[in-house]
């Protein structure tokens, strides 16, 4: 080959070496962009996923306060109701005590509760029905309790006893032909008072 073919050869092979060479470095220029633009958007996702995460973490920790503030409240009430509740117990046990002695203390509040109902029932030709041990303990009381209530209601009145009932104590007053009924018994009087009296037994346990 003469050394002017050889001169055309080399200017080729060295140009040609040139365009390799600057295309290797665009490539490589070119896979480190998108390298770097992939870690960026890699760290990017990776922290849209971890701002989420702590987002659920922080609705879940505040979602499993709020039911365990929710769950305190429910048992410090049911806490509470129980023990009312115990104390209405306690109180109707005391009572049925008072109701089974032959006390003046008790022979008073039943002479009290009978004529309370006669009123209520307006008079007339009542039945009293109280429980057997009772019958005794306000015979004695019925004449007072006849004309007080004759003089309250304006309307001429007689008691006799009924049939006996089973209660603690207290008494049951209706009109003879059945119609008209007041139920004073102690358990229908302390569940009627219950709901007024619940309040003021709360201030004595819990205040």
């Amino acid at each position: 080959m003469s050394s002017g073919a050889d001169n055309i050869v080399s200017s080729i092979m060295s140009e040609a070496q040139g365009k390799v060479d600057e295309i290797i470095q665009k490539a490589s220029e070119e896979a480190a962009t998108i390298t770097d633009k992939g870690e960026k958007t890699a760290q990017s996702t990776k922290a849209k996923m971890l701002d989420e995460s702590q987002k659920q973490a922080n609705m879940r920790y505040q979602q499993l306060i709020s039911e365990a503030k929710m769950n305190a409240r429910r048992a410090k009430l049911e806490a509470r109701e129980q023990l009312i509740e115990e104390s209405f117990e306690k109180a109707k046990a005391d009572l049925n005590e008072i109701a089974s002695s032959s006390s003046d203390e008790y022979k008073n509040s039943l002479t009290k509760i009978i004529k309370e109902a006669a009123i209520e029932v307006g008079g007339g030709d009542l039945l009293v029905s109280v429980k057997a041990d009772d019958v005794d303990k306000a015979k004695a009381s019925l004449p007072l309790i006849t004309k007080e209530v004759s003089d309250v209601t304006g309307v001429q009145t007689s008691l006799s006893f009924g049939d006996s009932i089973n209660t603690i104590g207290g008494a049951i007053v209706k009109t003879k032909n059945g119609e008209i009924e007041v139920n004073n018994t102690i358990e229908s009087r302390l569940e009627r008072f219950k709901k007024s009296l619940r309040s003021e037994v709360a201030k004595v346990l819990f205040n």
